[in-house]
């Protein structure tokens, strides 16, 4: 059974960082292109980045661009997401995903 288990949110000010962390298990994570993807309230989800099996390749939504990274650590079968210089609008709902898999996801708050 694919787990993607995300943490590392919360309440930030504008401007301030975090680092979202997701914990998979259930596949074979150092084969997969692991992507991460928000939701705000009443918007559409948003895919925001992904990351190729041995973080060669990674790209971004110019939304985040320059201002969000995504590494992996294979040994550890975790995905993260720096988050950097972040703005009211980043405030979302954030899930890790793999193919149709998504975990329950970790709350960021960016409010002054």
């Amino acid at each position: 059974e694919v787990q993607l288990v995300e943490s590392g949110g919360g309440l930030v000010q504008p401007g301030g960082s975090l680092r979202l962390s997701c914990a998979a298990s259930g596949f074979t994570f150092s084969k997969n292109y692991m992507t991460w993807v928000r939701q705000a309230p009443g918007k559409e989800v948003e895919w925001i980045s992904e990351i190729n099996h041995d973080g060669s390749i990674t790209n971004y939504a110019n939304s985040v661009k320059g201002r969000f990274t995504i590494s992996r650590d294979n040994a550890k079968n975790t995905v993260y997401l720096q988050l950097n210089s972040l703005k009211i609008e980043d405030t979302a709902m954030y899930f890790c995903a793999r193919e149709d898999d998504r975990g329950q996801g970790t709350q960021v708050t960016v409010s002054s």
